[in-house]
């Protein structure tokens, strides 16, 4: 951690002026690459998938659920895991408070993941959420947005995640212990987990079309991570050396 220094008011005022000036420097480029992002050539989507939901049977042009826009989450939960990734959970913590804001702004949020979809509906009553949540079990959904991938994939090293082959933390062996522990927190191991991966991905349906506008993963999703956004303001920053975070009903109480 960063060392500090007590300041009086003055000199503390002309630090946070400067930091004032590179806060405003890197909200403009980021409205920049918002734009950028917005300005992505589309990619048309043919291909037929048919999802589990808690309404039945769903295509992709179903989960939009009468908006032009469909964010997808992509969760970390594999078909034989016993519950969902720690992260994602985390992420989808604040799911809830601002889906209901984007419905009414013309987009659908939508989390997908390989998990049935009476895992996934046990998983959501026991987080207490209440955001929809489809799943891509008997589709090549997560196949084709590069989130799920075969064993034979993870024998020959043919996993391409986050528009590379290999360097990711999932792909090293032998298995990083954070990679291994979090494995065993869903019920399942390391091979299987890292299988799964989490991303995001957007899609416009536009006079009865769909395309493929976006996607991120890993670092990309940190936007997205609520609670680091409020840690990044907080007087330790971060402050991690490991994996702190937990499910939301498996902290001590405090």
């Amino acid at each position: 951690m960063t060392m500090h220094n007590t300041a009086k008011r003055v000199e503390w005022l002309q630090a946070r002026l400067r930091l004032l000036e590179a806060e405003k420097a890197l909200t403009r480029q980021s409205d920049e690459v918002a734009r950028m992002r917005q300005a992505l050539p589309r990619l048309r989507i043919d291909k037929s998938y048919t999802f589990d939901t808690d309404q039945g049977s769903a295509t992709l042009a179903d989960l939009f659920q009468g908006r032009s826009q469909l964010l997808v989450y992509h969760f970390m939960f594999g078909p034989d895991w016993a519950a969902g990734c720690p992260s994602c959970s985390m992420i989808a913590d604040g799911f809830d408070g601002f889906a209901v804001h984007l419905a009414n702004h013309d987009v659908m949020l939508m989390a997908v993941s390989r998990a049935p979809l009476a895992k996934l509906q046990a998983y959501k009553k026991r987080m207490g959420w209440s955001f929809p949540w489809a799943s891509a079990l008997s589709n090549d959904f997560n196949f084709d947005f590069n989130v799920s991938f075969t064993e034979q994939q993870q024998r020959d090293g043919g996993i391409e995640y986050n528009y590379r082959r290999g360097g990711h933390e999932m792909d090293m062996q032998p298995v990083p212990p954070t990679v291994a522990a979090f494995a065993a927190t869903c019920g399942t191991d390391a091979g299987s987990f890292t299988r799964d991966r989490p991303g995001m991905s957007a899609f416009l349906r536009e006079d009865g079309v769909i395309y493929h506008t976006y996607s991120t993963y890993a670092r990309g999703l940190d936007g997205l991570w609520g609670a680091y956004q409020w840690l990044d303001r907080a007087p330790k920053g971060r402050n991690e050396s490991g994996i702190w975070w937990r499910r939301r009903d498996e902290y001590e109480a405090r």
